[in-house]
């Protein structure tokens, strides 16, 4: 159970947690007082484009202003990670003199240490290549002291010292990437992983905050402070000053923190959290950014109130603007417009594969299959996929999207996929199976993978009706509670004839290859890892009609908003 440091005053606005839900872990908020914005960023690994950067007026309604990772030169080596869960890990955000700073670690072929930067958040052209420097482990925080005129320190995670895990801190020059001598800093209060660091200057101390206890059920956020930049180090005394371990809390896996002030003076905090309770087994939208109020008096400790899905605090002013993240979504590839910023790919795509209304196709997507689908290819690791998707932002949520399937090449497949991983996905496609010398085409639901999961898993493969072949398709996914993901098909043109395919377990799509991660859903077009000659002109998917809605959150365990 959480110390002292927790015990907060109650605020004055209601709201809900999470915060950005979906796929949005180790998040790094700042505030520009210019604007009255808020700004976060969140790990994306070797999803593209990566380092969405969040905006908002009032905490509630986010803008996707720009993705900071947004073109393969800034990192070239993401087309060769063959990590599912490597890459992109744990930013920090800042902001000076009119200029914003992303920090960040790219655990790809060989760890590295990146800054970005750019004046215009609202652009992603606007961010800059990254300066790349020695990286002392993973986790990077940017600081500027203003003690020493404006000296850049990075304080970051060391898991491989001789001295054990520890945080570390090392001058950095940002003209060149050079980095000065390592200072060690802090090893924590004696759990396992420290890391996670940022640095703050408040009333003459520096307070150093770390995650601690791992990312799973004892992750924590632990504080110290020192009156020296280097230490000696004294912890706070009712550490840990944010934590849901040890609890029954529907909200788990608390930890890797920020903390910063409104324009107002009110201190906020963001952590990752996952919505599984204490059996930690089933949470297909991994780990997610929750929002916390507190105080922090002159002189003392940051006092955080513990995270719960409904919370109250002194919200800034509503703004009543459409949240990016919760809107409905209805895409519908008009002739002229472009892919839209938020849908992500695995690694980077290759672009050709990808067309927007083509020639005698308009308010289509065209995807050229891909060798392999969704699935893992273990003799080429990192070769291209086609899929494009979207984060699951829900627990109860309706997607679905029309499919025109014109080619009769054996093995070809199209459809759409629930994803976490290349080892885990659930996916229901149009495919053609050879019989012999015969093509038929069939409805498929496959499962790759189990994740947390250890009952029966049911794939079905059915005929196509005779009825609807050469007609579009509707394939639909629905979660009507947070266990179970149910698949139908219908012809676009009837959708009261839809047909229940089959159903999935969601802990299918929670830990194991994807504990770092979180659910997708998107479509795909593949070869069925069987590419052969002779394939045509028109061996192609067109997608269109791409809808998404959100229905429900499950805040706690008998409560959905």
């Amino acid at each position: 159970m959480a110390g002292t440091c927790l015990a907060a005053r109650n605020g004055t606005h209601q709201y809900h947690n999470p915060m950005l839900p979906g796929w949005h872990s180790d998040p790094s908020c700042t505030f520009v007082h210019e604007t009255e914005t808020f700004f976060c960023v969140t790990s994306t690994f070797i999803a593209f484009p990566g380092l969405p950067l969040y905006a908002s007026k009032d905490l509630q309604s986010w803008e996707l202003a720009s993705n900071v990772f947004n073109r393969p030169s800034q990192i070239p080596d993401l087309a060769k990670t063959d990590n599912q869960q490597g890459g992109i890990y744990a930013p920090t955000l800042r902001y000076r003199d009119g200029v914003f700073y992303l920090i960040v670690s790219n655990l790809g072929t060989e760890t590295k240490g990146l800054v970005f930067t750019s004046s215009d958040p609202y652009d992603d052209a606007a961010w800059s290549e990254p300066l790349v420097f020695e990286v002392r482990g993973i986790d990077p925080d940017i600081f500027f002291d203003d003690d020493e005129d404006g000296q850049v320190y990075v304080t970051s995670s060391e898991t491989t010292s001789s001295e054990g895990q520890q945080i570390q801190q090392y001058a950095l020059d940002l003209s060149t990437g050079e980095t000065g001598p390592v200072s060690s800093l802090w090893n924590g209060t004696g759990g396992v992983w420290p890391e996670g660091p940022h640095i703050y200057k408040k009333d003459g101390y520096y307070y150093l905050l770390i995650a601690e206890g791992g990312t799973e059920m004892d992750h924590s956020v632990m504080m110290a402070r020192s009156r020296t930049r280097t230490g000696p180090w004294e912890p706070c005394p009712g550490n840990p000053v944010l934590t849901n371990r040890g609890t029954d809390e529907y909200f788990q896996t608390v930890g890797h923190a920020d903390l910063f002030q409104d324009a107002r003076g009110n201190w906020w905090g963001v952590a990752l959290s996952t919505r599984t309770g204490p059996e930690f087994v089933n949470y297909p939208m991994g780990r997610e950014t929750v929002l916390t109020s507190g105080t922090w008096e002159e002189g003392g400790w940051p006092v955080l109130n513990p995270v719960r899905g409904v919370m109250s605090g002194p919200l800034p002013p509503r703004h009543e603007v459409e949240d990016d993240i919760a809107k409905p979504e209805h895409l519908t590839f008009a002739p002229g417009s472009e892919i839209p910023k938020h849908l992500m790919y695995w690694r980077f795509p290759e672009e050709e594969s990808y067309v927007v209304s083509p020639k005698g196709h308009p308010h289509t997507l065209r995807l050229t299959p891909s060798n392999y689908g969704p699935s893992y290819n273990a003799s080429s690791t990192t070769d291209p996929i086609t899929l494009l998707a979207r984060r699951q932002t829900d627990t109860l949520f309706t997607y679905s999207v029309d499919l025109e399937l014109a080619s009769g090449t054996p093995h070809l497949e199209a459809g759409i996929s629930v994803f976490i991983t290349q080892e885990q996905h659930v996916d229901l496609s149009i495919v053609n199976i050879v019989h012999g010398t015969t093509i038929s085409r069939a409805i498929e639901l496959k499962t790759t993978g189990r994740g947390n999961y250890n009952g029966t898993i049911s794939n079905v493969t059915m005929d196509l009706p005779y009825s609807w072949g050469g007609k579009k398709v509707t394939l639909t996914v629905q979660a009507v509670d947070d266990t179970t993901y149910h698949f139908f098909a219908s012809p676009a043109s009837r959708p009261k004839d839809a047909m229940h395919i089959g159903e999935a377990d969601t802990r299918v799509l929670s830990g194991d290859t994807g504990k770092f991660t979180g659910t997708l859903v998107g479509v795909y077009a593949s070869r069925g890892g069987r590419p052969q000659p002779g394939y045509g002109e028109d061996d192609f998917a067109y997608f269109s009609n791409w809808r998404y809605e959100g229905q429900g959150q499950k805040v706690d365990y008998d409560l959905i908003v």
